[in-house]
């Protein structure tokens, strides 16, 4: 086990690159089963969570090599299909939430696709029934093993259909997609997600020779086709990291530049910054975040109450940087109400900032009523644990805006999804050091 000790309460100067996207890399990296020629993929961020997916297209045989610094060349011609049967995957596939997206590609081309019950972030229930659902109605048979929670799916081949989603799954839209492609006849999913990286999938699809129509809107269109060749795909970079870069620069009162963020993709993430008072300026592909010395106002609605910041399918605002807004509402001037619709045990980790002196109502499971503090309480130095991925970097910049040194534990959680994250942190002036435990 290692920790972050955290010398807090520095400013900080500087730029940051943000990392290829990890969710967009997941749904991409399951996609390369879908041929057998080869597929490049550049921007691939160096992330436990990753890295466990590579491992795991490894041993299903898929060759794999590294051409230089996030770029690697994916050839999946020779595929162990015994490997779906062994024990090995069932320990092996149970360490990644993303490795239920193995299961389409899998199906559309080898007939047979399996997964035991992924792990991932603690947050709450998230069902796996939108997955399986599309892939028994595409024509597949399916089998849950209650004894191991092992799913299994199996279909001499499957036929195009309509769809309609009970909800906007981001995995479970990319699943069903994976499969249609390559199934008999036409398509569509309507209720689809549309997030970036889902359209960023669809584009790579069609460039391997999929048909797909609707990118970007929430009825997708797949005529299917009988087969797909390789192609060269780049991630886009990965709008939590800049969400989260946005908000230790506010937390922080710090001048900082975040490259390359690719602003046509970020959709509702500038502008619930801006509501919080935080000011942000496009320079170019850039975002320039100037030192918030005197603090940043919450913006009330119109008729003067307070607002409420809360999650949506895309194009709403994300849930994966709710923690995040959470942190920055702690020094806010003004109120605000988080409301946590997607994930009913994402919020509990705000003990551990009313704790270092955070003024939080936690409500309910989904929703908590933060008062902000406006610098004049800065928040104090604590000993904490990382719960999950975005939990763990809110409580990170916590710790980088506190007074004193703090201890975040199980940083394990944080390096799922942030590329050497302390080495990029203390090149803009974090006093930060990672310890064995």
């Amino acid at each position: 086990m290692e920790s972050f000790v955290i010398e807090g309460g520095h400013t900080l100067k500087g730029s940051i690159t943000p990392q290829g996207a990890k969710n967009e890399a997941l749904q991409i990296l399951c996609a390369v089963l879908l041929t057998s020629e080869v597929i490049n993929i550049h921007n691939i961020p160096d992330i436990v969570d990753v890295n466990k997916l590579i491992q795991l297209l490894r041993n299903f045989s898929v060759k794999i090599k590294k051409i230089s610094k996030g770029s690697y060349r994916f050839q999946a011609d020779d595929i162990d299909l015994d490997y779906l049967t062994s024990d090995q995957f069932k320990i092996d596939g149970k360490g990644l939430r993303g490795s239920i997206m193995l299961v389409g590609p899998l199906l559309a081309r080898f007939g047979k696709g399996s997964i035991p019950r992924p792990g991932g972030d603690k947050i709450g229930r998230r069902r796996l029934d939108t997955h399986f659902e599309g892939l028994i109605k595409l024509g597949a048979s399916f089998d849950y093993n209650k004894e191991d929670y092992f799913y299994s799916v199996k279909a001499k081949k499957l036929i195009g259909t309509d769809l309609l989603l009970d909800e906007a799954s981001v995995t479970g839209t990319a699943n069903i997609l994976m499969a249609a492609v390559l199934a008999e006849g036409t398509t569509t999913i309507y209720n689809a997600a549309c997030e970036p990286y889902l359209q960023q999938l669809c584009l790579m699809l069609n460039r391997m020779g999929a048909d797909i129509s609707g990118i970007g809107s929430n009825l997708l269109t797949i005529k299917g086709a009988k087969g797909l060749g390789g192609t060269e795909h780049t991630l886009l970079p990965d709008m939590i990291e800049i969400g989260s870069w946005i908000g230790l620069a506010a937390m922080t009162q710090s001048e900082i530049t975040i490259k390359n963020v690719c602003w046509k993709h970020l959709g509702q993430i500038p502008s619930v910054f801006r509501k919080l008072g935080i000011t942000l300026t496009k320079n170019g592909d850039d975002i320039f975040i100037p030192a918030h010395t005197k603090g940043y106002e919450v913006q009330s609605y119109i008729d003067g109450s307070i607002p409420t910041i809360s999650d949506a399918p895309w194009p709403g605002f994300t849930p994966d940087l709710l923690s995040i807004v959470l942190v920055i509402a702690t020094q806010a001037r003004g109120s605000v109400l988080i409301h946590q619709k997607m994930f009913e045990s994402r919020l509990f980790f705000v003990d551990k900032l009313i704790d270092m002196g955070a003024k939080i109502i936690l409500c309910d499971p989904h929703r908590a009523s933060v008062i902000g503090n406006d610098f004049e309480s800065k928040l104090s130095s604590a000993t904490l644990t990382s719960p999950d991925i975005r939990a763990g970097v809110s409580l990170l910049i916590a710790a980088l805006s506190a007074n004193g040194t703090s201890i975040i534990h199980n940083i394990e959680q944080i390096d799922r999804g942030y590329e050497d994250i302390e080495n990029r942190l203390k090149n803009i002036g974090a006093k930060i050091k990672r310890i064995k435990s």
